[in-house]
């Protein structure tokens, strides 16, 4: 069978998403399993250009992990007709203008989220990929994580009967700098660079809550910058523009057109005490699961205990034992990197592919929102998004 190559310019990837989920975990492993395999038997061999504004930086990391192929012209790489397809993990604040050149250049795009920093780019730039008639996308990672896969697992068996709650709690303590260094970008504390949580993630939250537990109709949010002055990569302090942490409830829709609810904390100024630095947990009529990154935990309708409410006595259950492991049915490749197969095969056979960039703006959608309900104090509805 044949091995078919696809020319990749890829932007944006010396930073930390880039680099290690897109470049190193996607593409060069998929480099090292001899390809994408298609139904046909062909397998198609990424061949990545790697662009960036720093040529010491960008060189340096193509020649670590076998790549031919670099340079600090995006204008001359979209130029070349050998390849097709622009990927962009680089700043949100140029992510429009970026795949709209890539777009009119006949390249096919994808992208990391958000796909834009509000929603009027985020609309015009999916509205200019579905006209153009090329293939586009936009990163879903949550999606493919083995917790949630597992999550999705117990909801299509009907392990929850009617779906009643998901509560989703994310985050871990970001080091301020002055006394650790920091583990996340200063710019995600400037607002005026692009930062703050509520950008961040309402994106992941929109097609989690979407695709696994009901498609979302209004929702309530309050924000905070809990921490006011870090210091940045330089070791100068700055003060923080952005917010660090959002408290958001939300309506959905049920699968089955039942109402859910959806309880969202995100905060990078919190200690984590949970299983992992994101939990879902999932209340049924008939079961409940709390999942994680990698782990998920079912307690069913027949096994729940009764607990008995006693403030004057020691608690002598142990919650945690009463849940049952969901076991590992299969090996779990990483989720980004299942994503850019699914791109890929889309790309080379028109294989099914729904997380397209409509589907991206839908989540700048939930964002707007959420900042509206912050501002204003009220519930906001999330009208259905025409693209």
């Amino acid at each position: 069978m044949a091995t078919v190559k696809l020319g990749l310019i890829m932007h944006g990837v010396t930073g930390r998403m880039g680099m290690n989920q897109h470049l190193i975990r996607s593409i060069v492993a998929i480099r090292r399993q001899g390809g994408v395999l298609l139904a046909n038997g062909d397998r198609v061999m990424p061949d990545p250009i790697l662009i960036g504004r720093n040529a010491e930086k960008i060189a340096a990391l193509a020649q670590q992990h076998g790549i031919e192929r670099w340079g600090t012209d995006l204008t001359a790489a979209l130029a070349n007709p050998a390849d097709t397809v622009f990927f962009d993990a680089g700043t949100t604040q140029m992510r429009p203008t970026l795949l709209a050149q890539a777009i009119r250049a006949g390249k096919h795009v994808y992208c990391e989220k958000p796909i834009a920093t509000n929603l009027n780019e985020a609309v015009e730039i999916a509205r200019l990929a579905q006209a153009s008639g090329l293939k586009h996308g936009a990163v879903q990672d949550k999606l493919f994580l083995p917790g949630l896969r597992k999550l999705d697992m117990l909801r299509k068996s009907g392990f929850f009967g009617r779906m009643l709650n998901v509560r989703i709690d994310f985050g871990y303590w970001v080091f301020e700098g002055d006394l650790q260094p920091i583990q996340r970008p200063s710019w995600n504390y400037r607002a005026e660079d692009g930062g703050g949580m509520i950008l961040d993630m309402m994106c992941h939250w929109r097609y989690v809550l979407d695709n696994l537990f009901g498609e979302v109709q209004s929702i309530t949010c309050l924000g905070a910058t809990h921490i006011d002055r870090r210091w940045d990569e330089a070791g100068q302090p700055y003060a923080c523009t952005a917010d660090d942490a959002a408290y958001a409830t939300a309506q959905l829709k049920g699968h089955n057109g039942e109402p859910v609810v959806a309880q969202m904390t995100m905060s990078w100024a919190t200690r984590v005490r949970r299983d992992d630095l994101v939990t879902f947990h999932v209340d049924g009529t008939h079961g409940s699961a709390v999942a994680g990154l990698q782990e998920c935990r079912a307690q069913a309708r027949v096994t729940t205990p009764r607990p008995v409410w006693n403030p004057d006595v020691k608690q002598s259950m142990d919650f945690h034992d009463q849940w049952q492991d969901v076991p590992d049915t299969e090996v779990y490749d990483n989720g980004f990197k299942i994503q850019w197969e699914a791109f890929i095969r889309h790309i080379a056979e028109d294989a099914p592919y729904r997380w397209t960039l409509p589907e991206g703006a839908k989540g700048v959608q939930l964002v707007e929102a959420a900042l509206q309900s912050w501002k204003e104090r009220r519930w906001v509805d999330v009208a259905p998004l025409a693209v």
